[in-house]
C-alpha cells in the first residue's frame, strides 16, 4: 500500500491551480520519475476541475486511485495512491490537511498562489506518516 502524491489546489474561476504538492516518486525508474510527478500535478488537476464544489470522488486512473475532496470554499485536495490502500484513511488525511492548510494560509491567497508563493510544509510529512497504513506509532 503506498501514496505516491498530496496535493493542495484552488477550484477559482477560471481554473484550478496548484497551491502545494508532496509527491513519493522514489519507487519509478529514475528517469522515470519528473514524467510521473507531472502526470500526477496534470491528473489532480484535471479532477479537481471536473469535481463539483462540496463533492468527494476516487477516481480509477491507470494503475492509480485518485481521492478527490473539493470543499465549498473552492479549496481542494487530492491523494493519488495504488489500489489498495484503504479510501477512508485517505478522505480522513485529506479532511485533515485542508483544515490545518486553511487555518494556516490566508483566503486572500488561494486565487492568486502557488507552491513557491504558499508557506506550508506539512505535506512532506503526512505523506511519509501516512506511507505505509497502519502507521507506526
Amino acid at each position: 500500500m503506498r501514496l505516491y502524491s498530496l496535493s493542495v489546489l484552488y477550484k477559482g474561476d477560471p481554473k484550478v491551480h496548484l497551491l502545494k504538492a508532496a509527491y513519493d516518486v522514489s519507487t519509478f525508474n529514475f528517469f522515470q520519475r519528473s514524467s510521473v510527478q507531472e502526470f500526477m500535478t496534470f491528473t489532480s488537476q484535471l479532477i479537481v476541475e471536473r469535481s463539483e464544489l462540496g463533492s468527494r470522488a476516487s477516481v480509477k486512473e491507470q494503475e492509480y486511485l485518485c481521492h478527490v475532496y473539493v470543499r465549498n470554499d473552492g479549496l481542494a485536495g487530492v491523494v493519488i495512491a495504488d489500489n489498495e490502500y484503504p479510501q477512508r484513511v485517505c478522505f480522513t488525511l485529506l479532511d485533515k490537511v485542508l483544515d490545518e492548510f486553511s487555518r494556516q494560509v490566508s483566503k486572500i491567497d488561494w486565487p492568486s498562489g502557488s507552491p513557491a508563493t504558499i508557506g506550508y510544509a506539512a505535506l512532506d510529512g503526512y505523506l511519509s506518516k501516512y506511507q505505509v497504513w497502519p502507521p507506526a506509532p
